[in-house]
């Protein structure tokens, strides 16, 4: 007499079981899921795209302000430097001021100080300005040595640099510490038997520097 293995006819029954629930059990969270997001979207399309418009108006704004502000710099007012001391030529935003001293003491036959409105006071350590320029009384190979420590602490990086309207005279570029305390951008290019410096002391000025000020810059080598 045969008997039959109903234990195992169930347990292979058990598993298709198993599965289908967990299938339509997958399929009502997706449906779920699926009329909910449908009634966000139906109950609060409004407001949603309310919100989007606001968005997309808030950087079109931003972007106008910024474009603004960019062009009320100009037209650019201009600094000529004495001929003895390398004709510069420097260009800057009509929104900045600026306060050279082009009597040589000893360190610096030229020596500029450029900030937007007013120029701050030009001995205050904590004075950050955007746009400084000198003639020093250095060669540029002493001027170099003053940041090869910064240089090899990484606190400074330099590249070899050339400004576009002189590009015959090749310097270098240095970014980082360029002062103790205070992060900017510097260009140092030789100048006969002395050395021309032209940096930025803050980062907000960065932009200025690179696109408005180094295009512009001339002097005589």
């Amino acid at each position: 007499m045969k008997r039959l293995n109903q234990t195992g006819a169930m347990n292979a029954l058990l598993l298709p079981l198993i599965l289908m629930i967990i299938f339509f059990i997958g399929v009502a969270a997706f449906a779920v899921w699926a009329f909910s997001s449908r009634e966000d979207y139906k109950n609060n399309v409004n407001q949603k795209i309310t919100a989007a418009n606001a968005k997309a108006v808030q950087a079109e704004d931003a972007k106008k302000d910024a474009q603004f502000a960019e062009d009320y710099k100009k037209p650019l007012k201009v600094y000529s430097g004495p001929a003895a001391f390398g004709s510069l030529q420097l260009s800057y935003p009509k929104t900045w001021s600026g306060y050279v001293d082009e009597t040589p003491n000893g360190i610096a036959d030229v020596d500029g100080y450029f900030y937007p409105g007013v120029v701050p006071d030009t001995q205050a350590q904590n004075s950050a300005f955007a746009l400084r320029v000198q003639v020093v009384n250095q060669s540029y190979s002493n001027v170099m040595q003053n940041f090869a420590t910064y240089i090899s602490s990484k606190k400074v990086t330099s590249i070899p640099y050339s400004l576009p309207k002189v590009s015959s005279i090749i310097g270098s570029r240095l970014d980082g510490e360029i002062i103790q305390n205070k992060q900017g951008s510097m260009i140092v290019l030789p100048m006969r038997d002395k050395t021309l410096k032209l940096w930025t002391e803050a980062s907000q000025f960065e932009n200025d520097f690179n696109n408005t000020i180094l295009p512009n810059f001339t002097f005589s080598p």
